[in-house]
């Protein structure tokens, strides 16, 4: 069978950045998938599963509000591995492209003090396993050691 995509990637020399995993065309359309990664792999602990799933939540709810988005976004999610999200965009999009749009969400993500949109039985299958302090604490620190000031190299893949 023929190894996917990402897992081509080199993991070990992977650090936090914003990198266009993998470009699909659907019909005449372009969907774009993008790696927000948070942590670096193998490297750091992973994000625990109940500040995943705030940034779920509050990411989704932000990108499907956002004026200039809110159409475009087909789907924002955590890795499996949770060291980070995936986005998916409808068009033909390059990692910068969207560098101010990310820093929005997790600017978005950081500030956020209310109820988590969504965090309620009738809403969520796993409403209970929410953490909003630590999803705070990880936005502010993808913002200030990843995002303000990204680089080329936090933009590509290491070759």
């Amino acid at each position: 069978m023929e190894k996917i995509a990402s897992f081509t990637i080199d993991h070990i020399r992977l650090e936090p950045g914003i990198y266009v995993s993998r470009k699909d065309q659907v019909g005449s359309e372009t969907i774009t998938t993008f790696d927000l990664r948070m942590t670096s792999p193998n490297d750091e602990p992973v994000m625990n599963t109940a500040e995943v799933h705030t940034i779920e939540h509050l990411g989704a709810t932000f990108l499907r509000n956002h004026t200039d988005f809110k159409e475009k976004t087909i789907y924002f999610g955590p890795m499996g591995c949770r060291t980070g999200f995936y986005l998916l965009l409808a068009g033909d999009y390059e990692s910068k492209d969207i560098v101010g749009l990310v820093t929005e969400m997790f600017e978005f993500i950081r500030d956020f003090k209310d109820e988590v949109p969504g965090a309620s039985p009738k809403d969520c299958g796993n409403y209970l396993d929410m953490n909003l302090g630590m999803a705070n604490y990880l936005a502010n620190r993808y913002l200030t050691e990843t995002l303000y000031g990204i680089d080329e190299a936090h933009l590509n893949y290491p070759a």
